[in-house]
């Protein structure tokens, strides 16, 4: 783990500690081209082996991870205090799960889409590169602009 140049209190994660946090939670997003054009859904994951599983029915999602080669995953969380948090970032090819054996050890692994329908298609994705951070948040009062714009360049009138 290393200190970012830019922020003393962002840590760049170690790959075993990228796999710690993606183990500590079952959902991330998954990002990919579907035509021309970025989609971003939510899914339910399991780490397997060095690879993250999840599954899919037939339209969208299906239709474009046969079309491409690499997709992008992202899962955040925060520790149980709320004072420190993660993300982690997996960039990788994914694969529909067909043989058997692995289906059958997939299953082993308790794997439930939240949304209900079909969703018997499997996708292993194997990393072609992890990384992830953790930091501390900042306060909300540092999120947001001043309601007055004028405020925030000093130039409030008193009176």
């Amino acid at each position: 783990m290393a200190k970012t140049s830019t922020d003393q209190d962002t840590t760049e994660l170690s790959v075993h500690d990228c796999w710690k946090y993606l183990e500590s939670t079952s959902t991330c997003r998954i990002a990919l081209i579907n035509g021309d054009v970025p989609e971003i859904f939510p899914v339910n994951y399991v780490p397997n082996f060095g690879t993250i599983l999840f599954r899919t029915g037939p339209g969208t999602k299906y239709s474009a991870l046969s079309e491409r080669g690499v997709i992008a995953l992202e899962a955040d969380g925060f520790n149980r205090y709320g004072t420190i948090a993660w993300s982690v970032i997996i960039k990788g090819n994914p694969e529909f799960v067909t043989m058997p054996e692995e289906i059958q050890e997939a299953a082993s692994t308790d794997l439930s889409p939240w949304q209900p329908g079909a969703k018997d298609i499997l996708v292993r994705v194997t990393p072609l590169e992890i990384s992830g951070r953790r930091f501390a948040p900042d306060p909300p009062s540092k999120w947001w602009l001043p309601l007055d714009p004028a405020a925030s360049r000093g130039n409030v009138d008193p009176s």
